[in-house]
């Protein structure tokens, strides 16, 4: 059974990567847009001739495009089986729902890594940046960290297309746009309200930006950021599990109610 689930899980993979391959120019569309908001954001710190600033700017946005990314395409997981006219045939298909949001999570991670590699060595070679004394141990784990905390808010997520045709998509975007105000991603969550500083220690990108940064600038390592990663680590382990079960929930509902039918 494990064998056949893992089977399963690299076909979603497979299939997203076509869907992926057959609509390229929006994904370099997509890239380019990224690539020019990155850009933009940097020249803050150059304009202000602040070299600390760029890396701050570079390091919120480029790590910032990757959590976003593994959050939209698991959020947007009912989403492409709408555009591709496959929602009733996934859901009622004879497959686990973990096999899937597996694969779709596993190809999110993908597709995000290698997207903010592009970046990456853009934003290095364009301003000259370099993170000599850096720990790349520790960006690595907070990136990993993160990803699994990301992963689980974007399986909650994912039942708002299914259960609101019509304003689902929106709804995906606005939970995006409040974790993006309340983490910190341009600057320190110190600059908040006091309220919305209380709100940002429930966002997994909270911790995840500070770690990243406290590793890329300072070398910190791991052994002195542990109040960053036990958050995280305890988000992912109940984040995940409860995202597969809501959706569980959801799914069952929209099968009742005949929202996979609904197109719109």
């Amino acid at each position: 059974m494990a064998t056949r689930e893992l089977r399963a899980s690299f076909a979603f993979v497979e299939r997203n990567f076509n869907l992926t391959r057959r609509y390229w120019g929006w994904e370099v569309a997509w890239l380019v847009y990224s690539l020019a908001a990155a850009l933009a954001v940097a020249f803050i710190g150059v304009a202000q001739d602040d070299p600390g600033l760029l890396q701050v700017l570079v390091i919120g946005t480029i790590f910032w495009n990757f959590l976003s990314i593994v959050f939209g395409f698991i959020g947007e997981t009912v989403t492409w089986e709408r555009w591709e006219g496959t929602l009733e045939y996934t859901f009622m298909a004879p497959v686990r729902r973990y096999t899937q949001l597996v694969g779709s999570t596993v190809f999110a991670v993908t597709y995000a890594l290698i997207q903010m590699v592009i970046i990456l060595v853009v934003m290095m070679l364009f301003f000259n940046l370099e993170f000599t004394g850096g720990n790349f141990v520790t960006a690595g784990t907070f990136l990993l960290l993160g990803s699994l905390s990301f992963v689980g808010v974007g399986m909650m997520a994912a039942i708002l297309p299914l259960l609101y045709v019509e304003r689902g998509d929106q709804m995906v975007f606005l939970i995006q746009s409040v974790i993006l105000l309340f983490s910190g991603v341009y600057y320190s969550t110190d600059v908040l309200p006091e309220w919305m500083q209380f709100i940002s220690q429930f966002s997994p990108g909270t911790y995840v930006l500070e770690g990243i940064r406290g590793g890329l600038i300072d070398g910190t390592p791991v052994t002195e950021l542990l109040h960053n990663v036990w958050p995280l680590v305890l988000m992912g382990v109940v984040l995940i599990p409860l995202g597969v079960y809501v959706f569980g929930i959801a799914e069952r509902y929209a099968k009742r109610t005949g929202k996979l039918k609904r197109v719109g």
